[in-house]
């Protein structure tokens, strides 16, 4: 029986593999700590593949060299390799995306493509990424049935730049299309939402809703120094 890993640390993609993995032939791991994801380990487990939905650190060299290893970004690479994907595509004006599933190796996003399927840009960032999460177990369940031969990629690369936490902040010029896009491209749980600060306080804003000719939103509102 052939064994595969799923590292991951976002809270979608944990709930994903535990309610899509049962259903696939094969032993699954779960990795949820960069100190878990070893030569050693993976060697131990025997993978076949380790899937990335979502990861926050960079994968060694030494894993990499040892396993061949999938993640999956939100972007037709190689437009929009780097960091933010969800963001800079919803910045620039996107209403759909690739969700491609790459081969990685030393350089960020750069690997060969097994697969790209469509992925709707529509709602809140949390539904996106709940979307993305059973997208990628969809992919992830074709290429353990298939194991096809990653191609590369084609055509002039083109950077994204990974957001900071005071990038969240609202911009001062912004028509209300742009203001709702900002809101809803940065809610999702464990992200840094749209705000303004106000003396001490910090105002971080939720659940947009574009009706009316007008943008409605939950606002928090809470001191600058807990946020």
């Amino acid at each position: 029986m052939k064994r595969y890993a799923v590292a991951t640390v976002k809270p979608w993609n944990i709930d994903a593999f535990h309610r899509r993995s049962p259903s696939l032939l094969g032993q699954w791991s779960l990795i949820e700590r960069p100190e878990d994801l070893t030569t050693d380990r993976l060697q131990a487990l025997g993978v076949r593949y380790v899937f990335f939905p979502h990861w926050s650190w960079k994968v060694p060299a030494d894993v990499l060299a040892a396993v061949e290893c999938v993640c999956f970004h939100m972007a037709d690479v190689p437009y929009g390799r780097g960091g933010s994907p969800l963001q800079n595509l919803i910045q620039r004006g996107h209403r759909d995306t690739m969700l491609t599933a790459l081969r990685m190796v030393d350089e960020l996003d750069a690997g060969p493509v097994y697969l790209k399927r469509p992925l709707s840009l529509s709602g809140r960032a949390q539904d996106i990424f709940e979307r993305m999460a059973d997208l990628a177990w969809d992919m992830i369940a074709e290429i353990v049935a298939l194991e096809p031969v990653p191609t590369p990629q084609q055509g002039t690369p083109v950077l994204f730049t990974r957001r900071k936490p005071e990038d969240s902040r609202l911009p001062d010029m912004a028509d209300l299309d742009a203001l709702y896009d900002h809101i809803r491209m940065l809610d999702a749980e464990s992200y840094p939402h749209a705000f303004l600060d106000h003396g001490s306080l910090r105002l971080e804003f939720s659940d947009a809703r574009r009706q009316d000719g007008a943008v409605t939103a939950t606002v928090t509102i809470r001191p600058k120094t807990a946020s």
